[in-house]
C-alpha cells in the first residue's frame, strides 16, 4: 500500500462486471485507491473485495442512464479530488441484427448506455479530476470509420462512433487545458459482451491497457488508443 499523501486515486464507473472490474483489480494491485460504480443491483462482487485491500476501494451505485442518480453521485463526491476519472459502460444488440432491423427502442437503449450516458458522467464529474489529470472512456476498435470495412455489429458500431465524436466534440471545448482525454480501446476481450470466440484474455488487455493510460498521463489533449498503446485511426 502507498503512502497515502501520495496514493493515487481512480473513480470507475461501470465497474460491475467484465473490464470494468478487471480494472478495479488491477488499480489495487498497483497501490491506487479506487472508487467503483455500478448499478445498484450489480455490486455485490465489488463489495466482496474491500477485506483484501485495507480500505483502498470504495463502492458506490449508479445507472448512468438516470440523469438523477448521476447528480445524486455527484453531490456525494463532489468534495473528493481524484487522478483518473474512467467511464467503462457498453452493452450491445443482437449481433445479427442490421440498422435495417433493428427496433427503434433496442438502438435508443445502445446508444443512451454507450455514448451519451457515458459523456453526461465526463461533463458532470469533470470538476473532481485534477487539472492535471485524466479524463478516460472505454470506446472500441470498432467505433472507427476508417477501420469498418466489413459492415458488422453496425449498431454496436455507430454507438462507439458516436462516442468518440461526442469526446471530441469535449476536448474542442476544452482546448488548451492541460488534462489528458483518452478513447481507450481494450482489443476484442472474452467477457460477456465480447463473447467466448474473442481474440484476448482479460489479463492479456486490462494490464496493458493500464499501463497506456499511465504512459499518456500528463499529455494533453485527446488520444484514441487501443490498449497496446498504438494510435486508432478515426
Amino acid at each position: 500500500m502507498q503512502d497515502a499523501s501520495t496514493q493515487k486515486t481512480v473513480l470507475l464507473v461501470g465497474a460491475s462486471r467484465g473490464l470494468g472490474f478487471a480494472m478495479v483489480e488491477e488499480y489495487l494491485k498497483r497501490g491506487w485507491r479506487v472508487i467503483a460504480t455500478g448499478r445498484v443491483h450489480s455490486v455485490d462482487r465489488l463489495r466482496q473485495l474491500p477485506a483484501s485491500t485495507q480500505g483502498a476501494l470504495e463502492v458506490e451505485a449508479v445507472d448512468i442512464t438516470v440523469p438523477e442518480q448521476v447528480a445524486a453521485l455527484h453531490g456525494r463526491l463532489k468534495d473528493r479530488q481524484v487522478d483518473v476519472l474512467f467511464v467503462n459502460a457498453g452493452v450491445k444488440n443482437d449481433d445479427g441484427e442490421t440498422i435495417a432491423d433493428v427496433s427503434t427502442e433496442e438502438f435508443v437503449r445502445v446508444m443512451v448506455t454507450n455514448a451519451l450516458s457515458p459523456m453526461r458522467v465526463i461533463e458532470a464529474f469533470q470538476d473532481l479530476v485534477r487539472p492535471d489529470g485524466t479524463l478516460g472512456v472505454m470506446s472500441s476498435g470498432q467505433g472507427s470509420l476508417t477501420n469498418n470495412t466489413n459492415g458488422n455489429y453496425e449498431v454496436y458500431r455507430s454507438s462507439k462512433a458516436a462516442l468518440n465524436m461526442l469526446m471530441r466534440s469535449f476536448a474542442a471545448r476544452h482546448q488548451g487545458e492541460p488534462k489528458t482525454l483518452l478513447l481507450m480501446a481494450p482489443g476484442w476481450v472474452r467477457t460477456e459482451t465480447g463473447g467466448p470466440d474473442a481474440r484476448l484474455s482479460i489479463e492479456e488487455s486490462i494490464p496493458n491497457l493500464l499501463d497506456t493510460m499511465e504512459a499518456y498521463a500528463g499529455r494533453a489533449g485527446l488520444h484514441y488508443l487501443d490498449y497496446l498503446g498504438r494510435v486508432v485511426p478515426w
